[in-house]
């Protein structure tokens, strides 16, 4: 099969088109021929040389796949060769074949493409743990999603909305506050020309809101804190901006906040079975009625997954970025 080589790490054009062994399916795994692959920033992170990969996982870039199963253990009931699925992976999405654990994998919704379906897993595996399971917000709360026109924004504002919070966002420029107001956002901060603390004081009349998830980290942490109403949590599930920082947290007690965090690929199997089941049982009916839809920025052919990684870098995307790896 052909698949993206990073070699030993580096800059984006280490990325080459290389040919290698199709996985086979070990215990509770099917191959899956892929269609679609999605693009994440734990990609680029890995191809960097800052985030290898758990023991045992594909040393492959690509964490989310859509296409056909190919090949399905003898223990694997639930799947059969021919399906059409979706997958989260522990690795090997940019590939034309990808080994996944079977408990990973999702119907393709109906209504939805190849294409769509493989710009689900990551972000919505990652928004439905970290915002519903660990966050725990609730309808009629306040919930501030920052980067809201990244992947995990976007699909952040659509289900927060869709189970009935208040939904904030922080943004980069006017376009992309645009779109996320389009989308559901009840208000979009140019953090670039407002300050987000003001900004979310004037909007909750000085209470600050019930649940916070950021993927940037370093000077926004001790921010996010003061922006939290009386116990606020706040999710950290990166930290672009770093994670080492001067921090005073006396807020934590004097307003009862939980300042928490988690990261998807090290969890286990099962761990990441039952988000799945909670995804098909709570989010993929939002999915095949449209009240809920991923949002696609640009697919690149497999071969030119060195532009695909040039523009995540870039920040200048709104959604996901995929390779299409097979139609």
């Amino acid at each position: 099969m052909l698949y993206i080589d990073h070699g030993k790490g580096g800059a984006a054009e280490v990325m080459n088109l290389a040919e290698g062994p199709v996985p086979q399916a070990q215990a509770g795994e099917v191959v899956i021929e892929v269609n679609y692959a999605g693009v994440n920033r734990p990609d680029v992170l890995q191809r960097s040389g800052s985030y290898p990969p758990p023991p045992g996982a594909s040393p492959v870039l690509g964490l989310e796949v859509a296409g056909r199963v190919h090949a399905v253990a003898p223990d694997v009931k639930q799947w059969k060769v021919g399906d059409l699925v979706c997958a989260l992976t522990p690795g090997g999405g940019y590939a034309e074949y990808c080994a996944v654990p079977a408990a990973h994998c999702l119907p393709v919704p109906k209504g939805l493409s190849s294409q769509d379906a493989a710009a689900l897993p990551e972000n919505f595996y990652t928004v439905w743990t970290n915002v519903f399971d660990r966050g725990r917000l609730k309808a009629g709360e306040t919930f501030l999603v920052h980067g809201g026109s990244s992947g995990i924004g976007l699909t952040a504002i659509q289900l927060a909305k869709a189970f009935g919070a208040t939904v904030y966002t922080t943004v980069g420029n006017a376009e992309k506050a645009a779109f996320c107001r389009d989308i559901g956002a009840d208000a979009a901060i140019n953090y670039r020309e407002q300050d987000f603390v003001a900004e979310v004081a004037q909007l909750t009349g000085n209470k600050g809101v019930d649940l916070i998830l950021d993927m940037v980290g370093g000077p926004y942490i001790e921010k996010n804190l003061k922006s939290l109403a009386l116990e606020g949590r706040l999710v950290q599930i990166a930290f672009l901006q770093g994670s080492k920082v001067a921090l005073d947290v006396l807020p934590l007690m004097i307003k009862r906040l939980t300042f928490t965090g988690s990261t998807l690929r090290p969890r286990t199997v099962a761990q990441k079975a039952a988000i799945a089941q909670a995804l098909q049982q709570q989010v993929w009916p939002l999915l095949e009625s449209g009240k809920v839809k991923p949002v696609i920025h640009a697919t690149f052919p497999l071969k030119d997954a060195k532009l695909a990684h040039e523009l995540m870098e870039s920040s200048k995307h709104i959604g996901k970025i995929m390779l299409e790896v097979k139609r």
